[in-house]
């Protein structure tokens, strides 16, 4: 069992910077595969990123990359996501989520594919 808890959301400028951490509980946190996702107001739940449980394989949504970056440390129980150069679009309620992978490079994209949910950050973009 996996217990995820986001935090470091909030409100910040078009342009701005935030940093999402999301803290797991549990001794097997190395054994996942760490997702982030995101829900905006009246559409579904969307991938954000995604990094392998060995921290060296990274997946991005064309929408942000070169502006976000997703980083874990192991021997913390945490991943991260760098949020920059932010947009009003990015505006949702991000969530983390881990998933069981087999290949230690392996990364999920697909949210039925993961095992465990955290209960969600606001992430809210004024322009």
């Amino acid at each position: 069992q996996v217990q995820l808890v986001e935090s470091g959301g909030g409100l910040v400028q078009a342009g701005g910077s935030l940093r999402l951490s999301c803290a797991a509980s549990g001794r097997t946190f190395s054994s996942y595969c760490m997702g982030w996702f995101r829900q905006a107001p009246g559409k579904e739940r969307e991938f954000v990123a995604a990094i392998s449980r060995n921290p060296g394989s990274t997946n991005y949504t064309d929408s942000v990359k070169g502006r976000f970056i997703i980083s874990r440390d192991n021997a913390k129980n945490t991943v991260y996501l760098q949020m920059n150069s932010l947009k009003p679009e990015d505006t949702a309620v991000y969530y983390c989520a881990a998933g069981y992978t087999v290949q230690a490079m392996g990364v999920l994209t697909i949210p039925r594919f993961y095992n465990y949910w955290g209960q969600g950050t606001q992430v809210t973009v004024s322009s």
